[in-house]
């Protein structure tokens, strides 16, 4: 089975469970990215049972639009049943690193605000230890270098996103070399730094649910 059909066969199971377990008239938050854009199509032929979603980024809010969603502002949106949103790297407990295609800081303000947090994934996401994958850290523009030299301090090799900004007018550096092994901590420590907007270490606020997809079929684990 194709990557791709790995991400489709999760992203419908995603629909099937939020369908089964959202009230009729539920706001669904949204991620972004391929699996995310998977998951708005297998949620689209539900979309009369939605008042509508939460966009984490301006290109998910494009494509929900296109499948006729209205697209609510987080600060007009009291609850969020269920966010479901995909992962660049998931571990055991269910911490992942996210931000891949740069909408992380979006992406964990609406984790913050919806009740369960489902991260979508294929098999080939989950690892004993994340780092593997290069770890996002959106920064503002001023402090980019200052950042860069804090984060060398951890033993990381941080580079510079060429060519790219976020949604929120920032740049997003990109860590390799870490072996993380405690999530919590080193998402703590990376906030701290002045002139970090976030880091895309999803651990003080993992996820609740991970639906993977491999050649068996869809695995749910749950906190």
């Amino acid at each position: 089975m194709t990557q791709d059909k790995l991400k489709q066969a999760v992203a419908q199971a995603a629909a099937d469970y939020v369908a089964a377990n959202a009230p009729e008239g539920a706001i669904i938050g949204v991620g972004t990215g391929s699996t995310a854009n998977f998951f708005i199509d297998a949620l689209a032929p539900l979309r009369p049972r939605y008042k509508g979603a939460v966009a984490s980024s301006e290109a998910t809010r494009k494509r929900l639009e296109g499948h006729g969603f209205t697209v609510f502002d987080l600060n007009d949106v009291e609850e969020i049943p269920f966010y479901v949103d995909g992962a660049d790297e998931i571990d055991a407990g269910l911490n992942m690193i996210k931000g891949g295609g740069g909408a992380l800081t979006r992406e964990k303000i609406v984790a913050a605000v919806a009740r369960k947090l489902i991260c979508i994934a294929d098999s080939s996401k989950v690892v004993e230890t994340m780092g593997r994958f290069p770890l996002p850290v959106e920064v503002i523009p001023m402090a980019r270098a200052h950042v860069a030299r804090e984060l060398a301090k951890l033993d990381g090799e941080p580079v510079l996103r060429a060519g790219f900004t976020t949604d929120n007018g920032n740049l997003i550096l990109d860590v390799t070399g870490l072996a993380i092994t405690d999530p919590k901590a080193l998402e703590t420590r990376i906030n701290a730094i002045v002139g970090v907007v976030t880091n895309g270490l999803f651990a003080l606020r993992g996820a609740d649910v991970a639906l993977l997809a491999g050649a068996d079929g869809v695995k749910t684990l749950k906190r």
